[in-house]
């Protein structure tokens, strides 16, 4: 049986849907247990014989068979999909952090293409792109009335070309145009710093192939000089990743053998359990990187930092130390990806995307459409959030959390309720043209003097009191 893994689907790859995890299991062929819906495959055979007779244009077989497929997934929830030939092997490209386009997580919604989350360090990051933004034109093409698949493929293209992309954004009066310039976009996983002596900071992007591996690289470093006396780890609008990365990142600082994650589905493929040891986090290499940490890190004291764009294989991690009460997590709740998607290969280097399992913490708790809960809330300002996050539970069609069910409807419902009619712009108000990217406000500089969740996580490292400052 082939481990499961997951990835992070980034524009420039396929990105169809929010924060996607990717279970690739050995399916074998099973026989199904139910008959075929004869009645409901005469429907579809005489719909299919109407348009190959009947529709005003000639349309070619495979196109009919293949938006069929298309549709049949793409209502099911966000994160399942048809991947044509481009689409899977930008999933198989982009699991090694390097890809063409313009860095954006995106998925479809009321026709639209609604940014998940910019990610760090790429054109659309850079140029002020905001979660959430819905956008409707890609130069002079609507949106409306094109496929997920067919937008990113218009956002797709040759690096240093430009795309002017035309978003709506909740609290602009008029729509927003930025041009973007497509790139080959290199996504470091992780980075770090020894903020000061006896104090460091270790960040994950993304969750790659390679993420243990660096992880145990940069924590050497930090080590170097002697033991660390606080560590913070920073989780913050990390989309996910590769599922054996976010095993091998967990083992690093929780004792051997524990479990770290589960899956539960209806199939015997989909019911496993993953535990904080090497045949679990290891794919295609011998040697364990985690040997080489020191076993201070085993005991390090820790703090997690988590918020609305920490989603998947970032939950798994943060639920996994939480729920062993390794650290503490601070931040704001994460954003709710806990499902697993199987590919299944078609003929003609196409596939499927299948969402098969949920994934649940050690201690059982499910992560879909819910997310991880911080020990301390603490949001990005003292004043609160510079803006409303998108979460799984926004998303159309999301998977239900089997666990919470009634919780998860009550805040889908009001997630849905109609946002207050954005005020008219006038003297002394919001402009009302499009803003420039010089009128962007600055990017978080991560572990900085001004960020200040890391420095409340950094307080608290050294023993003083933080104030949670849950929004209103």
């Amino acid at each position: 049986m082939s481990k499961a893994k997951t990835f992070s689907l980034v524009l420039g790859g396929f990105v169809a849907g929010a924060l996607i995890s990717l279970h690739l299991p050995a399916l074998a062929e099973k026989e199904s247990k139910a008959g075929l819906p004869i009645d409901e495959l005469r429907t579809f055979a005489e719909v299919y014989s109407a348009i190959k007779q009947g529709y005003v244009e000639p349309v070619e077989d495979k196109k009919m068979i293949t938006n069929a497929i298309s549709g049949m997934l793409s209502n099911l929830d966000p994160h399942s999909a048809y991947l044509d030939a481009d689409a899977f092997k930008d999933l198989q490209i982009g699991a090694q952090g390097e890809f063409g386009g313009l860095g954006i997580e995106v998925g479809m919604e009321d026709g639209l293409v609604k940014v998940i989350s910019p990610i760090e360090d790429t054109p659309a990051y850079r140029a002020g792109v905001k979660s959430g933004d819905l956008i409707f034109k890609l130069d002079d093409t609507p949106v409306k009335g094109l496929t997920l698949s067919e937008a990113v493929k218009k956002m797709r293209g040759k690096p240093k070309t430009s795309l002017k992309i035309s978003i709506l954004r909740k609290g602009e009066v008029k729509p927003l145009e930025i041009t973007l310039v497509r790139e080959i976009i290199k996504v470091q996983s992780v980075k770090s710093k020894l903020i000061e002596p006896g104090y460091g900071w270790v960040r994950i992007t993304q969750f790659q192939e390679n993420t243990t591996a660096e992880l145990a690289r940069h924590l050497n470093t930090l080590y170097k000089d002697g033991n660390l006396r606080g560590l913070v780890l920073d989780l913050r609008n990390d989309p996910g990743g590769l599922l054996n990365s976010a095993i091998g990142v967990s083992a690093a600082f929780l004792p051997a053998e524990v479990k770290v994650v589960s899956t539960d589905g209806r199939t015997d493929d989909a019911r496993q359990e993953f535990l904080a040891r090497p045949r679990d986090y290891l794919r295609g290499t011998k040697e364990d990187p985690l040997r080489t940490l020191p076993t201070d890190v085993k005991k390090v004291q820790m703090v997690v930092l988590v918020n609305g764009g920490s989603a998947s294989a970032s939950e798994i991690v943060a639920g996994a130390l939480q729920d062993y009460k390794r650290a503490r997590i601070i931040g704001t709740q994460t954003f709710g990806k806990g499902s697993v998607q199987s590919v299944l290969p078609l003929p003609g280097n196409t596939a499927i995307k299948l969402t098969t399992a949920r994934y649940y913490t050690p201690d059982g708790r499910s992560i879909q459409a819910k997310g991880i809960t911080p020990d301390i809330v603490v949001e990005e300002t003292p004043n609160g959030s510079n803006g409303q996050r998108l979460r799984e539970a926004d998303l159309d069609r999301h998977l239900m959390n089997d666990k919470e069910k009634e919780e998860a409807k009550a805040a889908a419902k009001e997630a849905a309720k109609p946002n207050k009619p954005a005020a008219k712009a006038g003297n002394g108000d919001k402009k009302d043209k499009p803003e420039s990217e010089d009128e962007l406000p600055p990017r978080l500089e991560y572990a900085s003097s001004s960020d200040y969740q890391f420095q409340q996580a950094l307080t608290l490292l050294k023993g003083g009191q933080i104030v949670e400052n849950k929004p209103q």
